[in-house]
Protein backbone atom coordinates (compact mmCIF):
# COMPACT_ATOMS: atom_id res chain seq x y z
CA UNK A 1 0.00 0.00 0.00
CA UNK A 2 1.14 3.54 -0.81
CA UNK A 3 1.85 5.79 1.85
CA UNK A 4 -0.31 9.00 2.25
CA UNK A 5 -1.60 11.37 4.96
CA UNK A 6 -4.08 12.55 3.87
CA UNK A 7 -4.51 15.59 6.53
CA UNK A 8 -0.79 15.93 5.73
CA UNK A 9 -1.04 16.42 2.19
CA UNK A 10 -3.74 19.03 2.69
CA UNK A 11 -2.24 21.13 4.51
CA UNK A 12 0.91 21.28 2.36
CA UNK A 13 -0.73 21.22 -1.14
CA UNK A 14 -1.40 25.23 -1.61
CA UNK A 15 1.36 26.33 0.36
CA UNK A 16 3.57 27.92 -2.17
CA UNK A 17 1.91 30.71 -4.19
CA UNK A 18 0.64 28.98 -7.23
CA UNK A 19 -1.35 30.01 -10.60
CA UNK A 20 -4.70 28.32 -11.21
CA UNK A 21 -7.64 28.62 -14.02
CA UNK A 22 -11.06 28.08 -12.70
CA UNK A 23 -13.68 26.15 -14.39
CA UNK A 24 -17.50 27.06 -13.94
CA UNK A 25 -21.22 25.58 -15.80
CA UNK A 26 -23.99 27.22 -16.47
CA UNK A 27 -26.71 24.42 -16.00
CA UNK A 28 -31.00 25.21 -16.11
CA UNK A 29 -30.23 24.89 -12.02
CA UNK A 30 -27.55 27.52 -12.05
CA UNK A 31 -27.91 30.96 -13.86
CA UNK A 32 -25.36 32.50 -15.55
CA UNK A 33 -25.34 35.84 -12.80
CA UNK A 34 -24.71 32.83 -10.16
CA UNK A 35 -22.32 31.19 -11.47
CA UNK A 36 -20.42 34.23 -12.03
CA UNK A 37 -20.63 34.89 -8.53
CA UNK A 38 -19.81 31.80 -7.52
CA UNK A 39 -16.48 32.02 -9.80
CA UNK A 40 -15.50 35.51 -8.03
CA UNK A 41 -16.06 33.35 -4.23
CA UNK A 42 -14.17 30.53 -5.94
CA UNK A 43 -11.35 33.34 -6.72
CA UNK A 44 -11.38 34.12 -3.28
CA UNK A 45 -11.35 30.53 -1.77
CA UNK A 46 -8.30 30.48 -4.38
CA UNK A 47 -6.36 33.24 -3.00
CA UNK A 48 -6.95 32.26 0.82
CA UNK A 49 -5.57 28.90 0.11
CA UNK A 50 -2.17 30.51 -1.87
CA UNK A 51 -3.63 30.38 -5.50
CA UNK A 52 -3.93 33.01 -7.70
CA UNK A 53 -6.26 32.92 -10.50
CA UNK A 54 -5.00 33.97 -13.98
CA UNK A 55 -8.09 32.93 -16.05
CA UNK A 56 -11.48 31.76 -15.77
CA UNK A 57 -13.70 29.13 -18.11
CA UNK A 58 -17.28 29.22 -18.06
CA UNK A 59 -19.59 26.40 -20.44
CA UNK A 60 -23.13 26.60 -20.74
CA UNK A 61 -24.13 23.08 -20.40
CA UNK A 62 -27.63 20.80 -19.85
CA UNK A 63 -25.57 18.78 -17.22
CA UNK A 64 -22.07 18.12 -17.00
CA UNK A 65 -19.90 15.46 -19.32
CA UNK A 66 -19.52 12.30 -16.68
CA UNK A 67 -16.26 11.64 -18.07
CA UNK A 68 -14.58 15.56 -18.17
CA UNK A 69 -16.92 17.35 -16.71
CA UNK A 70 -17.26 20.14 -19.34
CA UNK A 71 -17.17 19.21 -22.99
CA UNK A 72 -14.25 18.51 -25.22
CA UNK A 73 -13.84 21.48 -26.66
CA UNK A 74 -13.57 23.59 -23.33
CA UNK A 75 -11.20 21.05 -22.44
CA UNK A 76 -8.88 21.72 -25.28
CA UNK A 77 -9.37 25.47 -25.08
CA UNK A 78 -8.51 25.23 -21.09
CA UNK A 79 -5.35 22.81 -22.51
CA UNK A 80 -4.30 25.13 -24.83
CA UNK A 81 -4.32 28.14 -22.66
CA UNK A 82 -2.25 26.07 -19.92
CA UNK A 83 0.37 24.71 -22.11
CA UNK A 84 0.78 28.37 -22.89
CA UNK A 85 1.11 29.43 -20.01
CA UNK A 86 3.89 27.29 -17.69
CA UNK A 87 3.04 28.97 -14.45
CA UNK A 88 -0.58 27.46 -14.30
CA UNK A 89 -0.04 24.68 -11.78
CA UNK A 90 -3.81 23.69 -11.25
CA UNK A 91 -7.47 24.13 -12.55
CA UNK A 92 -9.91 24.21 -10.15
CA UNK A 93 -13.70 23.48 -10.89
CA UNK A 94 -16.33 25.13 -9.03
CA UNK A 95 -18.12 22.09 -8.65
CA UNK A 96 -17.23 18.38 -7.10
CA UNK A 97 -15.96 15.99 -9.36
CA UNK A 98 -15.67 12.50 -9.25
CA UNK A 99 -12.49 10.29 -8.97
CA UNK A 100 -13.04 9.31 -12.63
CA UNK A 101 -12.77 12.45 -13.79
CA UNK A 102 -9.94 14.07 -11.94
CA UNK A 103 -7.94 10.86 -13.20
CA UNK A 104 -9.59 11.93 -16.47
CA UNK A 105 -8.82 15.33 -16.22
CA UNK A 106 -5.43 15.08 -14.93
CA UNK A 107 -4.15 13.12 -17.64
CA UNK A 108 -5.12 15.32 -20.16
CA UNK A 109 -4.15 18.79 -19.06
CA UNK A 110 -1.19 17.16 -17.28
CA UNK A 111 -1.83 19.54 -13.97
CA UNK A 112 -3.36 19.45 -10.47
CA UNK A 113 -7.20 19.05 -10.79
CA UNK A 114 -8.90 20.69 -7.88
CA UNK A 115 -12.86 20.77 -7.00
CA UNK A 116 -14.10 23.36 -4.79
CA UNK A 117 -14.68 20.78 -1.80
CA UNK A 118 -10.94 20.24 -1.81
CA UNK A 119 -10.43 23.77 -2.31
CA UNK A 120 -12.11 24.09 1.08
CA UNK A 121 -11.35 21.23 2.88
CA UNK A 122 -7.62 22.93 2.13
CA UNK A 123 -8.28 25.67 3.87
CA UNK A 124 -9.87 24.21 6.91
CA UNK A 125 -7.03 22.08 7.03
CA UNK A 126 -4.55 25.04 7.19
CA UNK A 127 -6.91 27.06 9.83
CA UNK A 128 -7.46 24.17 12.07
CA UNK A 129 -5.83 24.68 15.44
CA UNK A 130 -7.80 22.73 18.02
CA UNK A 131 -7.37 18.63 18.33
CA UNK A 132 -11.52 19.28 17.15
CA UNK A 133 -11.05 21.28 14.41
CA UNK A 134 -8.34 19.17 13.18
CA UNK A 135 -10.47 15.76 13.93
CA UNK A 136 -12.94 17.49 12.03
CA UNK A 137 -11.33 18.18 8.99
CA UNK A 138 -9.68 14.86 8.72
CA UNK A 139 -13.25 13.42 9.03
CA UNK A 140 -14.85 15.49 6.85
CA UNK A 141 -11.24 15.18 4.13
CA UNK A 142 -11.69 10.78 4.52
CA UNK A 143 -15.38 11.06 4.23
CA UNK A 144 -14.64 13.10 0.92
CA UNK A 145 -12.22 10.72 0.05
CA UNK A 146 -13.72 7.18 0.48
CA UNK A 147 -15.69 7.21 -2.72
CA UNK A 148 -12.71 8.09 -4.95
CA UNK A 149 -10.18 6.04 -4.10
CA UNK A 150 -9.68 4.34 -7.52
CA UNK A 151 -9.12 8.40 -8.81
CA UNK A 152 -6.60 9.02 -6.02
CA UNK A 153 -4.77 5.48 -6.23
CA UNK A 154 -4.45 6.45 -10.11
CA UNK A 155 -3.14 9.74 -9.60
CA UNK A 156 -0.51 8.81 -7.30
CA UNK A 157 0.87 5.82 -9.31
CA UNK A 158 1.42 8.38 -12.37
CA UNK A 159 3.04 10.69 -9.59
CA UNK A 160 5.54 8.04 -8.49
CA UNK A 161 6.67 6.66 -12.02
CA UNK A 162 4.52 3.53 -11.67
CA UNK A 163 3.72 0.55 -14.10
CA UNK A 164 1.27 2.30 -16.05
CA UNK A 165 -2.86 2.86 -15.12
CA UNK A 166 -3.89 0.42 -14.00
CA UNK A 167 -3.46 1.21 -10.09
CA UNK A 168 -2.21 -1.15 -7.31
CA UNK A 169 -5.76 -3.26 -7.88
CA UNK A 170 -8.54 -3.66 -6.16
CA UNK A 171 -7.48 -5.72 -3.39
CA UNK A 172 -4.98 -3.08 -2.08
CA UNK A 173 -8.34 -0.44 -2.95
CA UNK A 174 -10.40 -2.33 -0.47
CA UNK A 175 -7.60 -2.54 1.66
CA UNK A 176 -7.49 1.24 1.55
CA UNK A 177 -10.94 1.39 1.96
CA UNK A 178 -11.24 -0.72 5.30
CA UNK A 179 -8.28 1.24 6.75
CA UNK A 180 -10.19 4.56 5.74
CA UNK A 181 -13.51 3.17 7.13
CA UNK A 182 -11.64 2.27 10.62
CA UNK A 183 -9.83 5.75 10.42
CA UNK A 184 -13.28 7.64 10.36
CA UNK A 185 -15.08 5.24 13.41
CA UNK A 186 -11.89 6.33 15.12
CA UNK A 187 -12.31 10.05 14.50
CA UNK A 188 -16.23 10.04 15.12
CA UNK A 189 -15.82 8.44 18.70
CA UNK A 190 -12.57 10.67 19.46
CA UNK A 191 -15.12 13.75 18.38
CA UNK A 192 -17.95 12.45 20.69
CA UNK A 193 -15.48 12.15 23.60
CA UNK A 194 -14.74 15.92 22.60
CA UNK A 195 -17.95 17.12 22.65
CA UNK A 196 -18.83 15.83 26.08
CA UNK A 197 -16.19 17.95 27.03
CA UNK A 198 -17.49 20.80 25.33
CA UNK A 199 -21.18 20.34 26.89
CA UNK A 200 -19.29 19.61 30.08
CA UNK A 201 -17.78 23.24 30.17
CA UNK A 202 -20.98 24.54 28.24
CA UNK A 203 -22.50 23.93 31.63
CA UNK A 204 -20.06 24.96 34.02
CA UNK A 205 -20.12 28.64 32.42
CA UNK A 206 -22.55 29.48 35.24
CA UNK A 207 -26.44 31.12 34.73
CA UNK A 208 -25.56 33.58 31.85
CA UNK A 209 -27.62 34.45 28.73
CA UNK A 210 -25.85 32.69 25.44
CA UNK A 211 -25.35 35.35 22.18
CA UNK A 212 -24.16 33.83 19.16
CA UNK A 213 -22.81 36.09 16.21
CA UNK A 214 -23.65 34.12 12.63
CA UNK A 215 -22.79 35.07 9.28
CA UNK A 216 -21.25 34.16 5.80
CA UNK A 217 -17.89 33.69 5.87
CA UNK A 218 -15.24 37.01 5.79
CA UNK A 219 -18.81 39.38 7.17
CA UNK A 220 -16.27 41.01 10.46
CA UNK A 221 -18.04 38.76 13.10
CA UNK A 222 -14.29 38.18 14.53
CA UNK A 223 -13.94 42.06 14.23
CA UNK A 224 -17.37 42.86 16.45
CA UNK A 225 -16.11 39.99 18.59
CA UNK A 226 -13.43 41.87 19.28
CA UNK A 227 -15.10 45.45 19.99
CA UNK A 228 -17.64 43.58 22.00
CA UNK A 229 -15.78 41.89 24.09
CA UNK A 230 -12.52 44.10 24.23
CA UNK A 231 -10.17 41.38 23.49
CA UNK A 232 -8.53 40.15 20.43
CA UNK A 233 -9.53 37.45 18.38
CA UNK A 234 -7.82 36.57 14.82
CA UNK A 235 -9.50 38.56 12.33
CA UNK A 236 -8.67 39.22 8.77
CA UNK A 237 -9.81 39.77 5.32
CA UNK A 238 -9.66 36.13 4.14
CA UNK A 239 -12.71 32.94 3.79
CA UNK A 240 -12.64 30.71 6.98
CA UNK A 241 -10.61 33.35 9.31
CA UNK A 242 -12.25 31.41 12.38
CA UNK A 243 -12.99 27.79 12.66
CA UNK A 244 -12.85 27.08 16.05
CA UNK A 245 -15.53 28.61 18.40
CA UNK A 246 -14.97 31.41 21.07
CA UNK A 247 -16.36 32.12 23.50
CA UNK A 248 -16.01 35.54 25.62
CA UNK A 249 -17.40 37.12 28.39
CA UNK A 250 -19.35 40.43 27.79
CA UNK A 251 -20.19 42.89 29.98
CA UNK A 252 -22.93 45.88 29.50
CA UNK A 253 -23.92 48.31 31.51
CA UNK A 254 -22.85 45.55 34.27
CA UNK A 255 -24.90 43.23 32.64
CA UNK A 256 -22.77 39.87 31.87
CA UNK A 257 -23.41 37.43 29.16
CA UNK A 258 -21.53 35.43 26.99
CA UNK A 259 -20.52 36.03 23.50
CA UNK A 260 -19.89 33.50 20.83
CA UNK A 261 -17.58 33.50 17.73
CA UNK A 262 -19.13 30.71 14.96
CA UNK A 263 -17.25 29.90 11.94
CA UNK A 264 -18.88 31.19 8.67
CA UNK A 265 -20.93 29.85 6.06
CA UNK A 266 -21.05 29.75 2.69
CA UNK A 267 -22.96 28.82 -0.19
CA UNK A 268 -22.45 24.58 -2.03
CA UNK A 269 -20.47 24.49 1.45
CA UNK A 270 -19.89 20.44 1.20
CA UNK A 271 -22.46 18.18 2.78
CA UNK A 272 -19.73 16.07 4.66
CA UNK A 273 -17.96 19.40 6.14
CA UNK A 274 -21.43 20.50 7.65
CA UNK A 275 -22.33 17.27 9.06
CA UNK A 276 -18.46 17.25 10.54
CA UNK A 277 -18.84 20.33 11.78
CA UNK A 278 -21.77 19.98 13.59
CA UNK A 279 -20.42 19.88 16.91
CA UNK A 280 -18.75 23.23 16.51
CA UNK A 281 -22.35 24.65 16.28
CA UNK A 282 -23.60 23.73 19.61
CA UNK A 283 -22.97 26.61 20.45
CA UNK A 284 -25.38 28.42 18.06
CA UNK A 285 -27.85 25.69 19.28
CA UNK A 286 -27.25 26.25 22.23
CA UNK A 287 -27.66 30.27 22.22
CA UNK A 288 -30.83 32.22 23.93
CA UNK A 289 -30.63 34.60 20.97
CA UNK A 290 -28.53 35.51 17.70
CA UNK A 291 -26.36 38.59 15.71
CA UNK A 292 -27.19 37.49 12.35
CA UNK A 293 -24.17 39.86 10.86
CA UNK A 294 -24.42 41.02 7.31
CA UNK A 295 -21.11 42.32 4.91
CA UNK A 296 -23.86 45.12 3.89
CA UNK A 297 -21.77 46.70 0.51
CA UNK A 298 -21.43 42.92 -0.74
CA UNK A 299 -23.45 42.95 -3.84
CA UNK A 300 -24.97 39.52 -2.80
CA UNK A 301 -25.53 40.44 0.35
CA UNK A 302 -29.11 39.41 0.11
CA UNK A 303 -28.11 35.54 -1.51
CA UNK A 304 -25.77 35.56 1.85
CA UNK A 305 -28.51 36.56 4.50
CA UNK A 306 -30.43 33.14 2.71
CA UNK A 307 -27.62 31.25 3.06
CA UNK A 308 -27.65 31.46 6.20
CA UNK A 309 -30.80 31.56 7.27
CA UNK A 310 -31.04 28.34 5.57
CA UNK A 311 -28.44 27.07 7.97
CA UNK A 312 -30.03 27.78 10.73
CA UNK A 313 -33.20 26.57 9.72
CA UNK A 314 -30.99 23.10 9.32
CA UNK A 315 -29.95 23.32 12.94
CA UNK A 316 -33.35 24.28 13.87
CA UNK A 317 -32.64 27.59 15.77
CA UNK A 318 -34.45 29.77 13.21
CA UNK A 319 -36.83 30.69 16.00
CA UNK A 320 -34.83 32.56 18.64
CA UNK A 321 -34.99 36.35 18.83
CA UNK A 322 -32.63 37.44 16.11
CA UNK A 323 -30.95 41.09 15.23
CA UNK A 324 -29.78 41.34 11.72
CA UNK A 325 -26.76 43.57 11.79
CA UNK A 326 -25.80 45.19 8.55
CA UNK A 327 -22.00 45.51 9.15
CA UNK A 328 -19.79 47.63 7.42
CA UNK A 329 -21.68 50.89 6.49
CA UNK A 330 -19.02 53.40 6.27
CA UNK A 331 -17.59 51.25 3.08
CA UNK A 332 -21.86 51.06 1.82
CA UNK A 333 -22.17 54.60 1.52
CA UNK A 334 -19.15 54.86 -0.54
CA UNK A 335 -21.27 53.31 -3.27
CA UNK A 336 -23.58 56.03 -3.29
CA UNK A 337 -23.73 58.44 -6.20
CA UNK A 338 -22.02 61.71 -5.09
CA UNK A 339 -24.86 63.84 -6.72
CA UNK A 340 -26.90 62.71 -3.94
CA UNK A 341 -26.92 64.63 -0.67
CA UNK A 342 -26.55 63.49 2.36
CA UNK A 343 -30.39 63.56 3.71
CA UNK A 344 -31.07 61.55 0.29
CA UNK A 345 -28.54 58.79 1.14
CA UNK A 346 -29.90 59.14 4.73
CA UNK A 347 -33.84 58.47 3.57
CA UNK A 348 -32.49 55.64 0.99
CA UNK A 349 -30.83 53.82 3.79
CA UNK A 350 -33.53 54.07 6.54
CA UNK A 351 -36.10 52.93 3.99
CA UNK A 352 -33.65 49.81 3.38
CA UNK A 353 -33.47 48.93 6.72
CA UNK A 354 -37.88 49.04 7.42
CA UNK A 355 -38.17 47.22 4.39
CA UNK A 356 -35.60 44.09 5.92
CA UNK A 357 -37.24 44.80 9.18
CA UNK A 358 -41.02 43.66 7.45
CA UNK A 359 -39.27 41.01 4.94
CA UNK A 360 -37.14 39.06 8.18
CA UNK A 361 -39.20 39.82 11.08
CA UNK A 362 -36.71 41.58 13.19
CA UNK A 363 -34.72 44.29 14.37
CA UNK A 364 -32.15 45.49 12.05
CA UNK A 365 -29.23 47.68 12.95
CA UNK A 366 -26.67 49.25 10.86
CA UNK A 367 -23.13 49.63 12.20
CA UNK A 368 -19.49 49.12 11.36
CA UNK A 369 -17.41 47.51 13.44
CA UNK A 370 -14.33 48.95 12.17
CA UNK A 371 -15.45 52.85 12.20
CA UNK A 372 -17.77 52.58 14.99
CA UNK A 373 -20.78 53.76 14.06
CA UNK A 374 -23.56 52.85 15.62
CA UNK A 375 -21.75 50.93 17.74
CA UNK A 376 -23.52 52.70 21.08
CA UNK A 377 -26.86 51.60 19.78
CA UNK A 378 -26.06 48.41 19.02
CA UNK A 379 -24.62 47.55 22.44
CA UNK A 380 -27.74 49.26 23.77
CA UNK A 381 -29.98 47.19 21.82
CA UNK A 382 -27.89 44.10 22.77
CA UNK A 383 -28.59 45.06 26.52
CA UNK A 384 -32.19 44.99 26.08
CA UNK A 385 -31.93 41.84 24.28
CA UNK A 386 -30.03 40.29 26.92
CA UNK A 387 -32.28 41.62 30.11
CA UNK A 388 -35.44 40.27 28.51
CA UNK A 389 -34.18 37.14 28.04
CA UNK A 390 -32.70 36.85 31.53
CA UNK A 391 -35.68 37.94 33.12
CA UNK A 392 -37.85 34.98 31.74
CA UNK A 393 -34.90 32.60 32.19
CA UNK A 394 -33.49 33.36 35.27
CA UNK A 395 -36.13 35.32 37.56
CA UNK A 396 -34.40 34.55 40.52
CA UNK A 397 -31.43 36.05 39.82
CA UNK A 398 -33.11 39.56 39.49
CA UNK A 399 -31.61 41.11 42.88
CA UNK A 400 -27.97 40.40 41.82
CA UNK A 401 -28.72 42.22 38.28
Amino acid sequence: MAEWNISKQAKTSLRKKEYAVLVGVITPEQSEEQVKEYLDELAFLALTAGAKTQKTYVQKLQHPDRRTFVGKGKIEEILTYVEMNDEITMVIFDDDLTGKQVSILEEYLKVKIIDRSTLILDIFAERAQTAQAQAQVELAQLQYLLPRLRGLWTHLERQRGGIGMRGPGEKEIETDRRIVRDKISKLKKDLQKIDKQSETQRKNRGQMVRVALVGYTNVGKSTLMNVLSKSDVFAENKLFATLDTTVRKVVIDRLPFLLSDTVGFIRKLPHHLVESFKSTLDETRESDCILHVVDFPHSHHEEHIQTVLKTLKDLNVDKKPTLLVLNKADLYREQFDDMLDKQTREDILNEIIENYKNNYNCDVMLISAVSGENMDNLKAKLSEMVTDIQQVKYPYLKNKW
